[in-house]
């Protein structure tokens, strides 16, 4: 039963492990005690985010340390890795305590895996894996500039037109404690603006008001 889970794995991943007991391992999560996959998750995080980082370097050469950095954290996140996890179908694999694998489950267990990849092949193996997975992701990357956050594009328009910087102030908080909701506002000077934003923390509002206000410059 667990050559033939590793077997699946290897099958999904496009790769043929030498040392199956690696690739079970990879599909242990903690919640199901120990031995788990939380050292080679460890690994495969560092793995993933070198294999996504030179990619970007040398099929992005024209782009400054700040926009790589930017499209490195648009490929390296839990959604984009759980996603991957999914891709695989590696949910059917994992062995958990529960009834579904949670999306941070999927995570930690794409991660892992290829964690073992990287102990079984070596880096060159771990990094093909990765970038196959990634292949529909990296071409539809979007560009550097759509990447950059709501205060960041609206400080670099203003600055661009050498007009003062946004100030922002919260204005309230409300509801419960664990599900707290923040609004703030950005003020512009030239031109002339105030707009709000609500998020679940004060900086998500800040980012919802500074991205109603460059709604209303471009608009």
């Amino acid at each position: 039963m667990a050559t033939d889970i590793a077997a699946r794995l290897g099958d999904a991943l496009g790769y043929r492990f030498a040392d199956t007991g690696l690739a079970e391992m990879a599909l242990v999560h903690r919640s199901a005690g120990l031995p788990s996959n939380e050292r080679l998750e460890f690994l495969g995080d560092a793995v993933i985010a070198l294999t996504v980082a030179n990619w970007l370097y040398v099929n992005k050469h024209d782009l400054a340390e700040g926009d790589l950095t930017r499209m490195r954290a648009s490929l390296v996140n839990r959604d984009a890795l759980a996603s991957a996890a999914e891709a695989l179908q590696l949910g059917a694999l994992l062995t958990f305590d529960g009834g579904e694998p949670s999306r941070a489950m999927l995570e930690d267990g794409f991660e892992a895996v290829i964690g073992a990849v990287f102990l079984d092949g070596g880096y060159t193996a771990a990094s093909e894996v990765v970038q196959r997975l990634f292949s529909t992701r990296f071409r539809n990357l979007p560009d550097a500039e759509t990447l950059k956050d709501p205060k960041t594009r609206l400080q670099e328009l203003l600055q661009a037109r050498g007009a003062p910087l946004p100030e922002y102030r919260l204005v309230r908080t409300h509801g419960p404690q664990h599900v707290r909701r923040f609004e703030s506002e950005c003020s512009v000077a030239k031109p002339d603006l105030k707009c709000r934003g609500e998020g679940a923390s004060k900086r998500d509002s800040e980012q919802a008001a500074a991205a109603a206000v460059l709604a209303e410059i471009k608009g």
